[in-house]
């Protein structure tokens, strides 16, 4: 059970989030995060777990266009031209985790969690995973206007699915 957020959480999140660091646990892979729209809530709950937050190797927060360079080291052309929020800056994202950290599996998240700008879709967010030494996969998910705390809650599902399945 997460010890801070437990309160706060489904019921459903948090069996996940157990699976998962259960699971890491168990066949000893190192996870890290790459979060834009989702602010870095994933790698809270990761370390909420007592006795199994240690396989949390590290989060990277990278709201902004420059961060997602910086820190990760997504091209900054890839971004202008195909938007921060897209399949290729999901996968970059995702990469970039696993080349700037010790772990063996990194779930990266960028969308739009609240209003868009204009011609963009509100909760429209793109996931991807890499594993370190394997491909890359996507996952784009269309959660429409049901707001940015539920369509957070929605992204911490999809990213738990995807690590539950890659574990």
């Amino acid at each position: 059970m997460t010890e801070t957020l437990s309160d706060s959480l489904p019921c459903d999140v948090e069996v996940l989030v157990e699976g998962v660091l259960k699971a890491a646990c168990d066949h000893r892979v190192a996870l890290a995060t790459a979060e834009s729209c989702t602010g870095g809530l994933l790698a809270s709950v990761l370390t909420d777990v007592e006795g199994c937050s240690h396989v949390f190797e590290r989060g990277f927060v990278v709201y902004t266009d420059a961060a997602k360079s910086d820190l990760l080291g997504v091209p900054a052309d890839l971004i202008a031209t195909e938007g921060a929020v897209s399949e290729a800056v999901a996968r970059a994202m995702a990469e970039g985790a696993i080349t700037r950290s010790e772990a063996g599996l990194a779930v990266a998240i960028t969308g739009f969690a609240g209003a868009a700008g204009p011609g963009e879709e509100e909760g429209r967010v793109h996931f991807a995973l890499a594993r370190r030494g394997g491909e890359t996969v996507h996952v784009l998910r269309r959660f429409g206007e049901i707001g940015r705390g539920p369509c957070r809650l929605a992204c911490l599902r999809q990213a738990l699915t995807m690590m539950a399945a890659a574990l």
